[in-house]
């Protein structure tokens, strides 16, 4: 089954990605970790990136969606795969289309209140890129990571500020995506409105969703 996941920044996009992709057995593909996994080989095309960003410049779409489709035609992706961070507007969800058949949009809703706090107590591992939260998940270790023993950070715009600034940037950018994905009837959102509640709780309720939808399609 071919899912996005959509969500505000600090909805738990990668959190429950992550899980899903042991759960489901298809890959979880992060837009973010294909561009930075580019820049990190010095490829051209990665170089070409690094050049954006140093500039602080969004990297153009047509980029982007090259870099996904080549990822989507590994044989890993045959039976589905969860797609976190992309699409991010209209028009590259119009541009997957022309890549990709998406069976199911998953909608994180989540207060603001939430958000903030939660993002504000995130750290990130340097070395996999796993993710904790010094409230609701916390390494065994003070700032290193259970799984690899990398360090731990907390990354600059995880400041309550700037998470504002994401979160007004990601309403007039990406929320309209809700209303596109609704009229095409792939959209089902899952709330989440209680800071503590365990990451498997809300799997459970994407796990759901997706039983359901694939009864109604035949999967």
């Amino acid at each position: 089954m071919r899912i996005v996941l959509l969500g505000p920044p600090g909805a738990g996009k990668g959190t429950y990605a992550s899980r899903l992709t042991v759960k489901l057995g298809v890959p979880h593909i992060s837009t973010g970790d294909i561009v930075r996994e580019e820049i990190r080989k010095e490829t051209d095309l990665g170089k070409k990136i690094k050049d954006y960003s140093d500039r602080g410049v969004l990297v153009p779409d047509e980029i982007i969606i090259k870099l996904l489709a080549e990822r989507l035609k590994k044989p890993d992706c045959n039976e589905g795969f969860i797609l976190d961070g992309f699409p991010r507007t209209i028009s590259q969800a119009e541009a997957l289309e022309e890549i990709a058949k998406i069976d199911l949009v998953i909608n994180l809703v989540v207060p603001d209140e939430i958000i903030i706090t939660r993002l504000s107590n995130r750290l990130i591992c340097s070395k996999c890129g796993a993710i904790y939260n010094l409230l609701t998940l916390k390494p065994k270790r003070d700032m290193i990571c259970d799984r690899c023993g990398g360090n731990l950070y907390r990354r600059e715009d995880d400041k309550p500020e700037v998470i504002k600034k994401r979160l007004n940037v990601y309403r007039r950018r990406t929320e309209p995506l809700i209303e596109y994905y609704s009229k095409k009837g792939l959209l089902r959102n899952v709330v989440c409105n209680d800071l503590m509640i365990p990451p498997e709780d809300i799997i459970k309720k994407i796990i759901g969703i997706i039983k359901r939808c694939k009864e109604l399609r035949n999967y």
